[in-house]
């Protein structure tokens, strides 16, 4: 037996080693400019081929190749970073589905850390924002299933279903003694990306919920709305992107481009290679996609002067961050808010053929004047806690396990979940699921979720009182809070 399995291991390390070999040969191709190529791991392949040997020959139930390698590849991106992944087929196909506008679940953006589902946040208008699941929760039974050791695409895959049926969520909530029990039904997902109105004359308010390919037109259509509808001169707009999770980098750009003057930069990139470096302009040939129609042509001209304020929390991440970070630094809009979520990195979607590929994390994103948003976020020019939020409980980039760095200043990644959130996952795995001790798990319905834009808004009311009272005899730069860690 160890024969064969010694003869094995041998021929998977050919086969491996094959493979980078003709990869490494392609990468010369395309990319001469690369002086070495890095030797293979001979060694670490050996191993890796014994493993593959002894489990074909020793685990306890037959296993297929096909799963083993998957599983080897699910392990290696897995292990970079939390956004980095492979796609299977079904996964590779559904990744344009929430970009769309329109899908079929609960509503609810989620990450994993160490075979915990955290939420992210829940998104507006959708089961879970109207029944109350928050940023930060952490979701640890889906029915009757265990969520730890799932992978995070199983979970997700759970969560989304055909509309009208229901699922049961269980979760641990800081700050809550027991375990919460959601009953949820699910539904088709119909993202409004653009909301807008006049909040009195002379100031107007636009709010993103989401990136989506449709963004930058309905901009602009809101855009020329309020200003149509407004009599006078516009004292203000609002830009509200709080929660936004992000989405289209295009769509970021053309929100972007909509306030800034002609071939203002936008973001940049840097990574490794030289098409992870890029410089993101207020162009047209920078935010459309397969159209010569440039939609934002013709826009009121006072678009780009109006005196703005963009609201920010930590639910901002992303697309979100990048239009907060460009009109901060253009000094085109005050940021008034929390600090945002952190994501500022670059997934590119590579091919492997068979109708799947890799989400591979190949650059970080950077203001306009050099910031890097990676694990930081934005700093609003005014920091404010009136924004109903429990920013005490927010979940943050900077918070996920093996987080890419900030490039900069960045510590070292975390390396394990917290130690009390570890502990109240088990005790909720352990009061879920025993019934026949009769232990009782408490049903909560949270409170009515803020509705952003609406009277009970704290932070829109601030943000109309600084128009009216602050911005007359206080300047954006004195309000301006100092952050000189990243210079």
């Amino acid at each position: 037996m160890s024969h064969i399995v010694k003869k094995s291991g041998l021929l998977i390390v050919g086969i491996i080693a094959g493979i980078m070999i003709s990869l490494n040969f392609s990468a010369i191709a395309k990319k001469e400019h690369l002086e070495t190529v890095h030797p293979l791991p001979i060694e670490e392949l050996r191993t890796f081929a014994q493993v593959f040997g002894r489990i074909k020959s020793d685990y306890v139930e037959s296993v297929e190749d096909k799963k083993l390698i998957t599983e080897a590849i699910n392990g290696m991106l897995v292990g970079l970073d939390p956004h980095s992944s492979y796609l299977d087929k079904d996964e590779y196909k559904e990744l344009q589905i929430g970009t769309q506008g329109e899908f079929g679940g609960l509503g609810i953006q989620v990450t994993m850390e160490d075979g915990i589902v955290k939420v992210i946040s829940p998104i507006e208008d959708t089961p879970a924002f109207r029944a109350g699941i928050k940023t930060g929760d952490l979701i640890v039974k889906l029915d009757d299933k265990v969520v730890k050791g799932m992978t995070l695409n199983d979970a997700i895959k759970m969560m989304r279903g055909k509309p009208k049926t229901s699922i049961k969520i269980t979760i641990v909530r800081e700050g809550e003694s027991e375990p919460l029990i959601f009953k949820l039904v699910r539904d088709i997902i119909k993202i409004q990306s653009v909301k807008s109105k006049m909040i009195e004359p002379g100031y107007a308010y636009i709010r993103i919920t989401q990136f989506q390919e449709q963004t930058g037109e309905n901009l602009a259509q809101a855009i020329r709305t309020l200003f149509s509808q407004n009599d006078g001169a516009m004292k203000g707009l609002i830009l509200d992107l709080r929660n936004d999770p992000g989405g289209l980098l295009n769509g970021a750009v053309a929100v972007s481009a909509a306030f800034l003057p002609e071939n203002a930069l936008i973001v940049y990139t840097e990574g490794r290679s030289a098409d992870a470096k890029m410089k993101l302009l207020a162009s047209p040939e920078y935010y459309l996609r397969g159209s010569d129609d440039d939609f934002l042509k013709g826009l009121p001209k006072e678009a780009k002067t109006v005196p703005m304020i963009t609201l920010v929390n930590g639910g901002s991440a992303s697309a979100s961050e990048i239009v907060a970070g460009a009109l901060q630094d253009h000094k085109r809009s005050i940021v008034m808010g929390s600090q945002t979520f952190g994501k500022g990195s670059v997934q590119t979607i590579l091919p492997l053929g068979n109708n799947t590929a890799i989400k591979l994390t190949t650059a970080r994103y950077y203001t306009p004047n050099g910031q890097s948003i990676q694990a930081k976020g934005i700093t609003p020019d005014i920091l404010d806690k009136a924004d109903n939020d429990d920013e005490g409980n927010r979940l943050r980039e900077s918070d996920l396990n093996r987080h890419l760095s900030n490039g900069k200043n960045d510590k070292k990644n975390k390396t394990s979940t917290n130690l009390d959130s570890a502990i109240q996952v088990e005790k909720a795995i352990q009061e879920t699921s025993d019934e026949t001790k009769g232990e009782k798990v408490k049903s909560k319905k949270s409170k009515k979720p803020l509705e952003f834009g609406s009277e009970e808004d704290q932070l829109l009311a601030q943000a109309m009182n600084y128009f009216k009272n602050d911005a007359a005899t206080s300047p954006p730069t004195l309000k301006k809070k100092s952050d000189k860690t990243d210079s």
